[in-house]
C-alpha cells in the first residue's frame, strides 16, 4: 500500500500501534464486563437468609474450618472471607478498589459499611449461582462498629450465632511465621 507523502511504513511503528489497539480493546471488554457484573449483582434482592460469623486471631484457622464446614454440612452452607473480599476489590479496581486501596495507603481503617457492601454483594453472586442462604462469614465482624454497619444494612438476616476460635498466642505466632 503507497502512502501518500514522504511517510514510509515502520514495522515497529506498526507493531506497536497493533499492541496497543488490543491492549485497549482488552481493556475496554474487561470494563463493560465487571461492569455488568456488578449491575446484575445490584438487581438481586436477597431472601432472608442464615448467617454465622466466624471470628478468630490471624491464624486461628478460620478459614480452614470454614472451607471443612462448607464441604461437610447440609443444607449448602457458602464460605465468605471479609478479607478475601477485600483483596480482590482492591486488584479489581474501579471506584470501590481506589478507595479501599487509598484508605490502607493512609494507614486508616476501611470504612465497616464498604465491608458490609462486599459481603452483601458476595451473598448475593452465591444466591445468583446456586440459590445459597445459609453464609460461614469469616474475619467479621471485629468491632462493635463493622456490627452496628451490618446491623443497619442486613438487619433482615438471621445471624444463628458467632463462631470465635480462640488460639494460645504462641501457636498463633508460630503458624503466621
Amino acid at each position: 500500500v503507497k502512502m501518500p507523502g514522504n511517510y514510509t511504513r515502520c514495522p515497529f511503528s506498526i507493531g506497536l500501534f497493533l499492541g496497543t489497539a488490543a491492549v485497549v480493546s482488552y481493556l475496554t471488554r474487561q470494563e463493560k464486563a465487571k461492569k455488568s457484573k456488578s449491575s446484575s449483582v445490584d438487581s438481586i434482592t436477597l431472601p432472608t437468609c442464615q448467617v454465622v460469623f466466624v471470628v478468630g486471631g490471624p491464624g486461628a484457622g478460620k478459614g480452614t474450618q470454614c472451607e471443612l464446614l462448607e464441604q461437610r454440612l447440609k443444607g449448602g452452607w457458602k464460605h465468605l472471607s471479609a478479607g478475601d473480599l477485600l483483596r480482590a476489590e482492591r486488584k479489581a479496581g474501579g471506584e470501590l478498589g481506589d478507595l479501599i486501596n487509598q484508605k490502607i495507603a493512609n494507614g486508616e481503617l476501611v470504612p465497616s459499611s464498604i465491608t458490609v457492601k462486599l459481603l452483601e454483594n458476595g451473598m448475593k453472586a452465591a444466591y445468583a449461582e446456586n440459590k445459597t442462604t445459609n453464609f460461614l462469614i469469616d474475619g467479621f465482624p471485629r468491632s462493635f462498629e463493622n456490627m452496628d454497619a451490618w446491623n443497619d444494612a442486613m438487619k433482615q438476616h438471621t445471624i444463628k450465632f458467632i463462631l470465635d476460635f480462640e488460639c494460645p498466642e504462641e501457636v498463633l505466632v508460630g503458624r503466621l511465621l
